[in-house]
């Protein structure tokens, strides 16, 4: 089976992430899917968002300088779309001591020329078939729904909304082009069981310590009872890299978990994330032997990564 290369939030490693010019790129390089993490507005429309809050990706603070909450940060839902549109995405940032933000990746695209805004969902899937059609491609669509128990307090549920958008678009049955994924287990048994989606599912699994919007225990499902209860409603799972990859033994050779075993043995294929060429695991020396270690060691199907090129590249020379 080939191993699919999914451009992490586009081409980020090149141009801000989750911006249309992100995805374009990712397009023009050949990536088999582009990811699509969405988050809804306060008027409840699915916009291209890795956050629920904008600051860190966008020049919110300096338009809307009042509509901060208590804790500081500026939430996406607080916005309707017609005011996100309004703001011009830029690289992603990070607080700084002493005040203000610093560029997450000090080596990537410049924060400063505010050349995009945050696309709608229905937006960056009609840029994409657009491109599919003037190109004779068939890329694929790779959606992660963000936080879905907090919208519930605000809007309908995001997982509907996100399949509204499939169906007008024309995707909501293309099994062979659309992942949808999500930290939460009961959102992807909703669509699986209420929903009745044909789309497969992919489980993301994190670390209990990130405090992410569910209450799953993520050490339980990197155990063989935990991915035989991912396999009752999903087809995939999609860890950290580094529950995957334990680094170096005292030879030098890889260590690696059994997760991608236990995996396969239930029919489940593992994407990881996020394989990064400015961050990698200690001990790795480039982005090529990450990809080794990852694909010809521990077998993975398919890499979530911020540099397709590279990935795709990898693989025509292995062959």
């Amino acid at each position: 089976m080939e191993t699919i290369v999914i451009a992490h939030r586009g081409a980020c490693g090149y141009l801000p992430e989750h911006t249309l010019a992100a995805k374009a790129l990712a397009h023009g390089m050949g990536a088999h899917y582009i990811e699509q993490d969405v988050v809804l507005t306060r008027d409840c429309v699915p916009v291209v968002l890795h956050d629920i809050h904008l600051e860190a990706t966008t020049d919110v603070a300096a338009k809307f300088p009042d509509r901060v909450r208590p804790d500081g940060r500026f939430y996406a839902i607080d916005f309707t779309l017609a005011e996100i549109k309004q703001l011009r995405a830029h690289e992603r940032t990070v607080p700084q001591k002493g005040g203000g933000r610093r560029p997450a990746y000090p080596g990537r695209f410049p924060t400063e020329p505010g050349l995009f805004e945050v696309p709608t969902l229905e937006e960056e899937i009609t840029l994409l078939a657009g491109l599919d059609r003037s190109t004779g491609r068939r890329t694929g669509l790779y959606i992660e729904m963000k936080s879905p128990n907090w919208h519930l307090a605000t809007c309908e549920d995001l997982s509907g909304a996100v399949l509204d958008v499939l169906h007008r678009t024309g995707y909501a049955e293309r099994t062979d082009q659309v992942f949808l994924q999500c930290f939460d287990d009961k959102t992807l048994r909703h669509l699986r069981h209420e929903l009745k989606t044909p789309l497969p599912l992919v489980q993301l699994i994190g670390e209990n310590a990130w405090g992410e919007d569910s209450e799953v225990d993520y050490t339980y499902l990197r155990t063989a009872q935990g991915l035989d209860d991912i396999a009752s409603f999903a087809d995939g799972i999609g860890p950290w890299l580094h529950q995957i990859y334990r680094g170096r033994d005292e030879a030098g050779a890889p260590r690696f978990t059994d997760l991608v075993p236990l995996a396969h043995e239930r029919g489940l294929v593992v994407h990881p994330y996020t394989l990064r060429a400015d961050e990698l695991p200690r001990g790795v020396a480039s982005f090529d032997e990450l990809m080794d270690i990852l694909v010809a060691g521990a077998g993975v199907d398919g890499v979530f990564t911020d540099f397709p090129d590279l990935a795709l590249r990898y693989l025509q020379r292995r062959g």
